[in-house]
C-alpha cells in the first residue's frame, strides 16, 4: 500500500506587495557609481538654480508687498499719505524690477563657484 498525497501548488500574487517589493529593492541594491555621478551632476545643477530663484523671489515678493503698500496708501489714505504712498510704490517696482536680474547674477556666480567639480564629474562620465 502506497499512500500517495497529493500535492497542490497554490500561488498568490498581489501587485501592491510587488511594487513595495520593487521599491524597496532599488532602495537597498547597490548602486552603479556612473549613475550615482549622474545624479550627484543633477543635484548640484538644481541646487544652482534654487539659490538664484529663493533670492529672486524673496526680492520679488518684498517689492510686491511694497507696490501694494503704496497703492493702498494711495487709494485708501489719500488725505494723510498720498505722497509717500506714490514713493514707497515707486521703490516697490524698482526693488520687484530687480529681481530678475538678481536671479541671473546669483546663479551665474554659482555656475562658476561649482564648475570645476561639475567638469571633473562631466569628462569622468565621458570615459
Amino acid at each position: 500500500m502506497e499512500n500517495k498525497t497529493e500535492q497542490v501548488f497554490t500561488y498568490t500574487y498581489c501587485a501592491q506587495e510587488q511594487a513595495e517589493l520593487k521599491r524597496l529593492r532599488e532602495k537597498y541594491a547597490p548602486k552603479d557609481p556612473t549613475e550615482n555621478k549622474m545624479d550627484q551632476l543633477r543635484m548640484m545643477d538644481r541646487k544652482v538654480e534654487s539659490v538664484g530663484r529663493a533670492k529672486a523671489l524673496t526680492l520679488g515678493i518684498m517689492g510686491t508687498l511694497m507696490l501694494g503698500i503704496g497703492m493702498c496708501c494711495t487709494m485708501v489714505w489719500t488725505e494723510v499719505a498720498f505722497i509717500p504712498g506714490i514713493a514707497i510704490g515707486i521703490i516697490g517696482i524698482a526693488v520687484l524690477s530687480m529681481a530678475y536680474p538678481v536671479y541671473r547674477s546669483v546663479t551665474r556666480k554659482e555656475r562658476e563657484k561649482i564648475a570645476p567639480e561639475m567638469m571633473r564629474l562631466i569628462e569622468e562620465l565621458e570615459k
